[in-house]
């Protein structure tokens, strides 16, 4: 019997748009290459699926004995056959019930075959849609001939695999599940779609993922991608963290690039999960030492220390004191005159010795001065103070001049 469509069925007949693609599988099936030698096949018999003319008739029938690879069937009173039993997929008990069609008759003993009825079966069950398991049989440069049970399809290259896929002939041989993309049973042609399945299962299981997924954990990845902003990480199990430059590290990162390499493994923390996981935000500066928790201890009020211009801005320049740490001079500290732009008095990548005033780690800020508490340029002339002169006059030499003494207690200063 001829299949009757199923108005509930989606259409079969493909788009226009998809013309190229049905022109490459009706090329690609040309000429196949087969994994095993090529042999001949039975086209179905007028009227079988996707047939014309006379149908084929199908009787059913009841097994009613086995002998050895013999199978009688009884088909209706006296009206009995015999078919092989590697004709069916598992060996049949007495009282099953097949559809079967007649091949031959001798002696009253019909020959039969389900090869029809398995056929039909087959072609009753597909929908577009539907996912079937599939028998890789042939390929050549457009895609992979495939087996639905004795139905022939075809998945072209870029329905194969979620990557490009290269070899072909290493899916020779390999059983696979698909989903049905379009279906034609006029001209007998089956569109198959192994990356759609593989695209749900990764789905399927980004979503088991995500559910255990929390902030605070640590998780192992890899860098996948580099941009300006940050990092792509993969966390696995379809799961992809952004790690942003500003966490990379406590150090300011111009561009990731800097810190880090595709490829490269790390452990981050999971700072966000957002959106049923479709944006994690995670943290690489979070599992290292915070130099902040003790830089009181380390640069405490009052204290000169050396640092590198790092940054310019209209209110003042940003000083690095050390790796993670910086500290601003606003631009009435930078000199003991009255100064219009900072960049006429520093630039990015000086060595200045500046004057802590105060220290916040909680909110990570360091306020610095270039000047002395009595308004004097650090290592300035000015910076000698009446003690430290008196100090080197008691330890000078009678013919030392006054500048020369100016000069050793600026200098003795300066080692300080």
């Amino acid at each position: 019997m001829t299949p009757t469509p199923d108005p509930n069925v989606p259409k079969e007949e493909p788009s226009p748009a998809d013309a190229t693609v049905h022109a490459q599988m009706d090329a690609a099936l040309k000429g196949m290459r087969k994994g095993k030698p090529p042999r001949s096949r039975r086209d179905h018999p007028p009227g079988g699926p996707g047939g014309t003319g006379e149908k084929v008739q199908f009787h059913p029938g009841t097994v009613v004995s086995l002998t050895g690879e013999d199978v009688f069937i009884e088909l209706g009173p006296r009206f009995q056959g015999v078919i092989q039993l590697t004709e069916f997929e598992s060996p049949p008990k007495v009282g099953d019930r097949f559809e079967f069609t007649l091949v031959s008759v001798q002696d009253g003993l019909w020959t039969l075959s389900r090869k029809e009825a398995r056929l039909l079966a087959t072609w009753q069950d597909l929908a577009p849609g539907r996912e079937v398991d599939a028998k890789v049989i042939g390929y050549n440069t457009g895609g992979l001939e495939l087996k639905i049970g004795p139905v022939s399809a075809f998945m072209p290259a870029s329905e194969i695999g979620l990557d490009r896929v290269e070899d072909f002939q290493a899916f020779v041989g390999q059983s696979m599940r698909c989903e049905v993309r379009e279906l034609n049973r006029a001209k007998r042609r089956v569109l198959l779609s192994r990356r759609s399945v593989l695209s749900r299962e990764r789905e399927h299981q980004r979503e088991a993922s995500v559910k255990s997924l929390s902030v605070g954990q640590v998780r192992h990845g890899r860098v996948e991608k580099l941009e300006t902003f940050g990092a792509f990480i993969d966390l696995g199990n379809g799961l992809t963290g952004l790690l942003h430059v500003s966490n990379i590290s406590h150090q300011r990162v111009e561009h990731p690039g800097k810190a880090l390499t595709v490829g490269q493994e790390l452990d981050v923390k999971v700072l966000e999960v957002a959106k049923g996981g479709q944006r994690i935000g995670v943290g690489l500066k979070q599992l290292q030492p915070d130099p902040w928790t003790t830089v009181a201890e380390r640069f405490p009020p009052e204290r000169v220390a050396k640092g590198k211009v790092v940054r310019l801005a209209e209110f003042g320049a940003f000083v690095e004191l050390e790796p993670g740490i910086e500290g601003l001079v606003h631009i009435s500290q930078l000199s003991a005159d009255r100064v219009k732009k900072v960049q006429d008095v520093v630039k990015v990548g000086d060595e200045i010795t500046v004057r802590v005033q105060s220290v916040d780690g909680k909110a990570r800020r360091i306020s610095l001065s270039r000047k002395t508490p009595r308004g004097s340029l650090i290592g300035s002339d000015e910076d000698v103070s009446a003690e430290d002169l008196k100090q080197h006059l008691r330890t000078a030499l009678p013919a030392t001049t006054l500048g020369a003494l100016l000069q050793k207690a600026l200098d003795a200063k300066k080692k300080e």
